[in-house]
């Protein structure tokens, strides 16, 4: 596979974003100007990538075709993350709120995570992955990931950060809604994916295999991320540009990574 020219800009982006993180965690900051600029700066890449994802749907026939539609919704779902990392930036420069959580900026975030999801099922019709949901080696997998997933987040987000309690006394229900809605979201976006990636490779020639699976891999690691962060959330570890901030960026990264592949179309006659 050749990165195309958008995928090539985003590669180097994220090598300097690496850097960048590497700096703040050598110097130990955490409340410091640069980590306010780190969270603002990570955020670009899916706010920039998702904008030409949605532009560049037109050249799959925009809404007129599966994949059109596919990589819209995708694109539509990272610009969203990306203007909720924008208000959680004002917030940070301009009140002086190192973690408005929830905010305004959840107005960003939560829809995005249903529009990948989208953006997954669309993918699944382009491919005709639908049929297969129909074979036993699909389901056993929906089963054995929705399963595992489940309880992992269970676990980790009401086991050990509220100690067996859903929504502890002092802790906004909102709050605690979004604690769990995020990862389950993120985790059912994975499920779809999964099973689509394991289905969609021959189709177009091959071309799309790594960015369906960059796609896939960077939604496992958002789940991962956003347990992480309502986590940190919970027990009042969250800084900006923590290592949970980096792992935010790979799944981002990732997941545009691969919407941006379907920005340049291949000489192939059949596209839905």
């Amino acid at each position: 596979m050749k990165a195309n020219f958008y995928q090539t800009v985003l590669f180097f982006y994220f090598l300097f974003l690496v850097i960048f993180w590497m700096f703040l965690y050598a110097s130990g900051t955490k409340t410091d100007f640069l980590n306010y600029l780190y969270s603002f700066l990570f955020g670009l890449i899916p706010l920039i990538g998702g904008f030409f994802c949605m532009i560049n749907a037109k050249i799959w026939g925009g809404m007129k075709s599966s994949i059109g539609k596919a990589v819209f919704f995708l694109g539509l779902g990272l610009f969203l993350w990306g203007a909720g990392e924008t208000i959680w930036s004002y917030y940070n420069f301009f009140l002086n709120e190192p973690a408005p959580y929830p905010s305004i900026a959840d107005l960003g975030f939560a829809p995005s995570i249903f529009f990948y999801g989208l953006g997954a099922i669309y993918l699944s019709q382009a491919t005709g992955a639908k049929f297969g949901f129909k074979s036993l080696t699909a389901k056993l997998l929906t089963a054995i990931l929705s399963i595992g997933l489940f309880f992992f987040s269970y676990y980790v987000l009401v086991t050990i950060a509220r100690a067996g309690v859903i929504v502890p006394e002092d802790e906004p229900i909102l709050k605690a809604i979004l604690d769990i809605a995020y990862p389950l979201g993120d985790f059912l976006a994975f499920v779809i994916s999964a099973v689509v990636s394991g289905l969609s490779f021959k189709y177009l020639g091959g071309r799309y295999k790594i960015d369906t699976y960059s796609i896939l891999l960077g939604l496992f690691v958002m789940f991962i991320a956003d347990s992480v962060f309502s986590y940190t959330t919970t027990i009042g570890t969250f800084y900006n540009g923590s290592s949970g901030d980096l792992m935010l960026t790979v799944g981002l990264f990732l997941i545009t990574f691969g919407a941006l592949g379907f920005n340049t179309k291949p000489n192939v006659t059949e596209t839905n």
